[in-house]
């Protein structure tokens, strides 16, 4: 149903269009959502993390290959301790407001994304401290031997130290909680864009940084990110022209797109897969006792979905149906865990009957509407579905701004979550962040509130294994543990599909489904 607000976005969202600046190369982004901040460090948001990566730089980065390569870091080494790492960092970086990058600057930075009130301290779970050497060289310090730092710090990003103290930025804020500050609105890194403008919920301008470090492989003047949450809208808009790329082509609009002789459509499976996660808590929001916490009840939910139909009519056939947490090219992987239960409805009832579960039992099943692919109408598709079970889900839908305090507070029952394992790319992203009970950094996205010592053991044990395949072997035995609790419901890796207009002659699709746009090419003026 389109509200008074909505209208009002979308009015702003094409008025931001049509007054398009004229510089000679601009990329016209049209997205299915906006960034929740400026700051990188406000919520583990792949999206607002991924925007904000054209700004604000890590010490290491993915390159085209997603291989890890230096950044503002130039080198690194392991000291003879095991558990300190030595940083040399780049000379002749500066930020957008001309400071220099300094050691310092990685030290505070550190200090502020491991906070306790930071959201995101869990993209650093070994970490324990950081030291300044010189102006060029930093010591990392962690709880042990672990072997995945830098991929964690791939989006760990850097901010200016005199920056934040003069502007009152020390601590992170956090959007989920509601809490905002001077970098909610404002942004000073060293990467190759520069903001220039923001209006949320209808536009963020970038510039380019003519003084960035690295030699630019785009020749973008500027970047107009636009959120067009309408997916008629933003498909309208890319035929005229009124955008010229879009990371987020409906499904359902591919034919069209690929008809069409000014766009060309991008296809992958993203890396993400889709889960439905259960509350492990004793009641539900209702007060009622809580099911869920009986393994029999999710497995009769998880046997009540027809994962084939959700495929061919809700994603169009472009989804990977997925019988395990992680997807296929993640280390930690292992084929044997990628099963299905099969679609039985008649074994759902039993199971429920036998569980104790009354007709007619009423939970909260809480999605977003600006979240995955086509979550809304898979949601409605699955709640449809455990109906015929006789349940009674209440379905409730709305933005991610009104659903993430929810979440993350126990305010809400059966709930969705879509994981790329990013920034890591391996195994242990989901195990540590998803599947680990709750406490310090671990769990952070443990909504549902379980906790299974051997599996946080097993976790553990892997986090500070440095010989690879014995890493992948606990990670698969953690996996395992996973699967036969049942603890998330496995949906599909979601469809990638991006679509440029001909003016875009360059824009590589990445596997992990987050535009570097710093190797976008436009030709000629927009």
């Amino acid at each position: 149903m389109m509200t008074i607000r909505t209208l009002l976005l979308a009015s702003a969202a094409l008025a931001g269009l049509s007054g398009a600046a004229t510089a000679e190369n601009v990329l016209k982004w049209g997205a299915n959502r906006d960034i929740g901040s400026l700051d990188p460090y406000s919520y583990g948001d792949s999206f607002t993390i991924n925007v904000l990566n054209h700004v604000y730089e890590g010490l290491v980065r993915y390159n085209e290959d997603l291989q890890i390569e230096p950044a503002l870091a130039e080198s690194w080494e392991i000291l003879d301790d095991q558990v300190t790492w030595r940083f040399k960092l780049r000379d002749g970086v500066t930020f957008h407001n001309g400071n220099a990058f300094t050691a310092e600057d990685v030290v505070a930075s550190l200090e502020r994304v491991s906070h306790e009130t930071s959201p995101l301290k869990g993209n650093l779970p070994a970490y324990v401290s950081s030291e300044m050497v010189d102006d060029r060289t930093v010591d990392i310090t962690l709880n042990g031997t672990y072997p995945l730092l830098l991929n964690d710090l791939t989006n760990i990003h850097i901010f200016d130290k005199d920056w934040m103290v003069e502007n009152g930025a020390e601590l992170p804020t956090d959007i989920g909680s509601g809490v905002e500050g001077y970098a909610t609105y404002n942004a000073n890194g060293t990467g190759p864009f520069i903001v220039e403008s923001r209006q949320p919920d209808a536009k963020t301008v970038f510039v380019v940084n003519p003084d960035w470090w690295d030699e630019p492989q785009h020749n973008l003047d500027r970047i107009e990110l636009t959120p067009v949450t309408s997916a008629a809208t933003r498909v309208a808009a890319l035929l005229s022209g009124e955008i010229n790329f879009t990371n987020d082509a409906p499904v359902q609009d591919l034919p069209r797109l690929e008809a069409a002789p000014n766009v060309e459509v991008l296809e992958g499976v993203d890396l993400r897969t889709v889960m439905i996660g259960f509350p492990f808590r004793d009641t539900l929001v209702s007060g009622e006792p809580n099911p869920f916490k009986d393994k029999a009840v999710r497995e009769a939910l998880y046997k009540a979905i027809d994962l084939d139909l959700i495929h061919q009519r809700v994603m169009r056939g472009k989804s990977r149906i997925a019988g395990a947490t992680v997807a296929p090219p993640i280390p930690g992987y292992a084929e044997e865990l990628d099963t299905l239960p099969g679609y039985d409805p008649d074994a759902s009832k039993a199971l429920l009957q036998e569980a104790g579960v009354p007709e007619g039992f009423s939970f909260e099943f809480n999605c977003l509407s600006d979240g995955l692919v086509n979550e809304e109408q898979f949601c409605q598709a699955i709640a449809s579905m455990w109906s015929r079970i006789g349940l009674a889900p209440q379905l409730d839908v709305a933005p991610r701004a009104v659903q993430t305090p929810k979440r993350t507070n126990g305010k809400t029952d059966v709930y969705t979550l879509g994981w790329a394992t990013l920034p890591m790319l391996d195994a242990y992203s989901p195990l540590l962040q998803i599947f680990h009970s709750k406490e310090g950094n671990s769990g952070v996205f443990n909504w549902g509130g379980w906790s299974y010592p051997e599996l946080d053991a097993l976790i553990q044990e892997a986090g500070q294994e440095l010989d690879v395949e014995t890493r992948l072997g606990l990670e698969t035995q953690a996996l395992q543990i996973v699967k036969d609790e049942m603890l998330m419901i496995p949906l599909h890796q979601q469809p990638m599909a991006w679509a440029v207009t001909d003016d875009v002659t360059d824009m590589p699709l990445f596997p992990d489904n987050k535009p570097r746009l710093w190797f976008a090419q436009v030709g000629g003026e927009s």
